[in-house]
Parts: structure tokens; sequence; C-alpha cells
């Protein structure tokens, strides 16, 4: 039996992002691919998510800066990045090739350099959309996160808008006591997709050495310790998205990502499993294949927001 496992984002724009299936590599995990290429099918997968992409190169926060935790990690690499430049001019060349789609992930540390960021990738062969990390600090406000705030939420998003013609998702935080005016500021403002979410603030401590396990303090737990507040905010993003969810937050196999369907998801992004497993998405991939086999869906947008029915 053939399973429809397509997703389509940016649907009716001048520029449509098309997976052939719903598993995607989520930003920070995989690095840019060039390694794991070399190894295993990519274009096997729905899309991958580049390592978070800055204006300019940066070394990252000091060691160390991961830690495990239970049923998942900490970590604060400090955005760690080659910067777009070498991106368009060292990377996008050899995603050209790939039939995978690849979404570069951008970071900016002012709203118009998200702009600047969103302009440097536009029309680059090889780049099929961007995720736009809404996550960072706003420095002039304080250090909020723009993904704190539906204003400059939406502010960073028409930034970007008016500076390219590429699909993009919209990647927010779970550090808010409500996501739901963030998503809906977000997509009135021009967002193709939402991912749900990025890492949890938290830290661990090593009683041996009497101190913080990582050199910042603090970083963002991620694993299937998340995956429970990822579901619940999926869920609720799901109630007032117009556009695609893509679920991130603890997908470890297909039950998971099956989960995050019926909380209303269209996709899901595989991230800190494949440091357990290099294996993982493509795991997850055969998991939701199988598993729409045995329940008989033909297509997987049958079961997509399944729990939010009230039938």
């Amino acid at each position: 039996m053939a399973v429809d496992l397509s997703l389509t984002i940016g649907q009716g724009s001048k520029q449509e992002l098309i997976l052939r299936n719903p598993v995607m590599v989520a930003s920070g995990t995989f690095s840019n691919g060039l390694e794991f290429a070399k190894r295993f099918d990519v274009d096997a997968l729905g899309a991958l998510v580049s390592k978070g992409t800055t204006l300019h190169p940066r070394r990252g926060n000091p060691q160390p800066r991961t830690g495990e935790t239970a049923s998942g990690m900490i970590n604060s690499i400090g955005f760690q990045n080659i910067g777009v430049g070498a991106v368009v001019s060292e990377a996008a060349p050899v995603w050209s090739r790939w039939q995978v789609p690849v979404l570069v992930n951008i970071m900016g540390e002012t709203i118009a350099e998200y702009g600047q960021l969103a302009e440097r990738l536009d029309g680059v062969r090889g780049i099929a959309g961007l995720e736009v990390n809404i996550s960072c600090p706003n420095v002039a406000a304080g250090g909020m996160e723009y993904g704190q705030d539906p204003e400059q939420a939406a502010a960073v998003v028409r930034e970007v808008r008016r500076h390219t013609s590429l699909p993009f998702t919209v990647k927010v935080t779970p550090s808010v006591s409500d996501i739901r005016p963030i998503v809906v500021a977000v997509q009135e403002a021009g967002a193709d997709a939402i991912t749900v979410m990025n890492t949890i603030p938290a830290m661990a401590i090593d009683i041996k050495r009497r101190k913080p396990v990582l050199a910042t303090t603090f970083g963002g737990l991620s694993g299937p310790a998340i995956k429970p507040v990822a579901l619940r905010m999926v869920f609720l993003t799901a109630s007032v998205s117009t556009v695609p969810v893509l679920a991130a937050g603890g997908v470890s196999n297909g039950t998971d990502a099956i989960e995050f369907f019926m909380a209303g998801a269209s996709a899901v992004q595989v991230g800190t499993a494949t440091f357990r497993d290099p294996e993982a998405a493509w795991k997850v991939l055969a998991g939701i294949t199988e598993w729409c086999e045995q329940e008989g869906v033909t297509s997987l947008s049958d079961i997509v927001g399944a729990a939010r029915r009230k039938d």
C-alpha cells in the first residue's frame, strides 16, 4: 500500500517548498550535512535544516558546552558557525547537487541582521528555504528573546519577508507562558510555517567539582525529556495556526512522530536522537511508514490533528 507522506510549505506563494516526506533533521544536530552525506542517503529524507547561521563566523562558547542529563542533554554551543559567506560559497554548491531540500537556519543580533541574512541567501542555488530562529536575545530590548514578544517576533518576520522570496519557517521559543499570540503574530507577518520548538533553558551541576557542568552555567535542554512539553506546544500552536507546524523536541522513533502528527504537526525534526544514533532520522521515517501501512492510513494528512478532533 502506497502512503502519501508529502508536504508543501508556502503553498500558493512565489516559491513552494515540497517535501517528499515529513522527516527533517533539526538545526545544529546534523552540522550542515556535508559529512553525513558521505555515509548516508540524505536524499531519502524530507528536508535538512542547516546549522544556525549568523552574519559573521562565530567560535562559540568555551568548553565544556554539552552535558548529559536524564533522558536528554544540555548544550550551550554559542552559535558556533562558519558565517553566511562560507555557507553560500562552500556549503550551498554541495547542497545544489542533492535532491533533498536544505533550509538555512538564520539568527540575527538585530532585526536588520535578519534581513541582511535573508537577502544574502535569496536566490542562492542549493538553498530551498529558511528557518528563522527567533530564540535569539534582543540586546536593545534588555536581552529578551525576539520570540517572547509578539510585536518583536512579527517585526523579524516582516524584515525577512521583505528580503527574500524563499519559503521560510519560524522557530519559536518555549520560554513563554502562552505560545499562541506569538504564532498568530508571525503567521500574519508572513511566515510559511512554524517550527515548534527550541530547547528549554536548563542547567546541571557536577557534584564532584561542585560547579555547573557547562562553562556558561546555563544551556538548552533537548531530547526525550522535553517531548511532553513540545507535544503541548504543538497542540496549542495547531489550534491557531493556518500554516504547517513542524515539530521539534524529543522525536526519537516513529511512534513519537505519530504523536506529534496527531497533536497537529505536519512534519517532525529529528535532533538529539542523531547524537546517539546517526541513523535516527531514517529509522523515524521507516517507523512512520510501517505504522501507516499497519493502520491503513494512505495519506498522512488524515491523521494530522487527530487528537484535537472532538468526534
